[in-house]
């Protein structure tokens, strides 16, 4: 390597040094934050490392498959579950973990217990890892009131109440986007290096987009089963557009997860300037009863939502004027 191109590297930002420079502004900040947050880089790359080797390491497929030792293997989402419970509760900085594999929040020994809470899935995509998709973490991150007693009522709390969000993407290159409520910055992983380097600072969503998001195929219902939530929203993100992901008649309350799907993307996507909508009210207004709770979602530009919501409410009047007819019960969800 030439010396011009080593002292390029040496100007390039981690997220490491991106954190601690956003944390230094707060006087009152202990890094608590920074080294929950170095925990999720390590958790993200470990299932990056494994997911781009997955095919040659077999462990695509069934949780439960046997290898030819005899072994059982673990199924790539059920690992990467594994990776992010023990990486976050060994950072000593969780109190309550909410996973989308999991049935139950994970509630963190008092030993071992920090000041946040993390809501994530850990493998979003999962079912269509073996088609080479990309796939990717979503995460929230949340305060708790008290750490020697949480509950969950800590969590089931309005998205508006993160402190942070993110999400990586596992495709042609890694990448890790993320807000800590002071706009929206991007890391793509530099395998050389190791290290997660800000590539896309300040991202600011378009006003308006040509790009939409939806499983057409399945207009008369709705019913979307394989949409890749990761992929369609930090397209929208670049480039502008919306995503939409709504209910259905079979499903009135549609399919993403409140707290570990819809919150994380609808909390990037107004720090970079867009809007995101249930239907009903702004998505991060909504008070989750439980943990693995449903809505339908648009998200995306700002100018794009808004026209989304005219149309929402136009229906609306015009089923309402009409005695005659009622509103579906799946139209907007119950959300």
């Amino acid at each position: 390597m030439d010396h011009a191109a080593e002292a390029h590297r040496t100007d390039l930002m981690t997220i490491t040094s991106f954190v601690l420079n956003e944390q230094s502004k707060y006087p009152e900040a202990c890094g608590d934050f920074t080294i929950l947050l170095n925990h999720i880089v390590l958790g993200c790359k470990f299932v990056c490392s494994t997911v781009s080797k997955a095919g040659l390491a077999k462990v695509f497929g069934l949780a439960g498959e046997m290898n030819v030792q005899g072994e059982k293997q673990k199924k790539l989402d059920v690992l990467s579950n594994e990776v992010f419970i023990k990486a976050l509760i060994s950072s000593g900085r969780t109190c309550i973990l909410v996973s989308e594999k999991d049935e139950e929040a994970t509630f963190v020994e008092p030993s071992k217990r920090g000041r946040y809470i993390v809501v994530f899935d850990p493998l979003d995509g999962s079912s269509n890892i073996d088609s080479g998709v990309s796939v990717g973490t979503i995460f929230g991150i949340y305060m708790v009131k008290d750490k020697e007693n949480p509950t969950l009522d800590d969590v089931l709390r309005p998205g508006s109440n993160m402190v942070a969000a993110g999400y990586c993407m596992y495709g042609s290159s890694c990448t890790l986007v993320l807000s800590t409520g002071n706009g929206v910055n991007g890391f793509t992983l530099d395998p050389s290096l190791g290290e997660f380097i800000l590539t896309h600072p300040n991202i600011r969503i378009p006003n308006r987009g040509k790009i939409y998001s939806v499983n057409e195929g399945n207009a008369e219902n709705w019913d979307i089963q394989t949409n890749i939530l990761v992929a369609d929203v930090h397209r929208t993100l670049l480039y502008g557009g919306i995503f939409l992901y709504p209910a259905e008649k079979k499903s009135p309350n549609g399919k993403l997860r409140v707290l570990y799907e819809v919150f994380p993307m609808s909390y990037l996507v107004e720090q970079a300037g867009g809007q995101s909508f249930t239907g009903k009210k702004r998505a991060l207004d909504v008070v989750p009863e439980k943990i693995h709770e449903r809505s339908p979602v648009f998200l995306g530009s700002y100018d794009d939502v808004e026209e989304i919501k005219r149309l929402f409410k136009a229906t609306y009047d015009r089923a309402t004027s009409d005695s005659s007819s009622s509103i579906p019960r799946w139209f907007g969800g119950s959300v």
